[in-house]
């Protein structure tokens, strides 16, 4: 169970992260991201970060990073973490990235799944995910919500984190 944090802003800087060998060059990325109040994030972007729909990003998005609250991190300013999943921001869907338990209630209490025979279930490859999402780390996008606590949903896709 990881224990997802996340930040909310516009992208203000993508630049290279330089290695100490050549083989990575380019393979990793820095993505400045400033929520609007003076606060900024570093996210470091690795092959293995999680872009939702793999869309590309580009300065000027606005986005959610999503790291791991118990990775140790440097004590710099601004701070940096290595982002786990990015979300670039849609009118169309809302996401969530946390732990849903047996009965698919997100970790915060807020979010609660209905799963019907329509709900899209995969791994982060793509591929069918043929068991429950329950107890599991999982990225859920989702449209309209109950406005109870917790909010249910009958969400479009869930993408299980393996």
């Amino acid at each position: 169970m990881t224990n997802f944090f996340s930040f909310h802003g516009t992208i203000t800087m993508i630049t290279d992260l330089v290695g100490q060998n050549g083989e990575e060059e380019g393979c990793k990325k820095l993505i400045s991201v400033e929520n609007g109040m003076g606060a900024i994030v570093n996210f470091v972007v690795s092959p293995t970060t999680y872009f939702v729909d793999h869309v590309m990003v580009a300065v000027g998005d606005r986005v959610t990073g999503y790291y791991d609250g118990n990775a140790p991190a440097l004590l710099i300013y601004p701070p940096q973490y290595q982002a786990l999943v990015m979300v670039k921001k849609s009118p169309y869907q809302n996401v969530k990235v946390d732990y849903f338990n047996s009965e698919l209630e997100s970790s915060d209490g807020r979010l609660r799944l209905n799963i019907s025979p329509y709900t899209q279930i995969v791994l982060t490859n793509g591929q069918l995910f043929s068991r429950t999402p329950v107890n599991r780390d999982l990225i859920v996008i989702y449209g309209p919500a109950t406005k109870s606590i917790p909010a249910q949903t009958t969400p479009y896709r869930i993408i299980v984190l393996c």
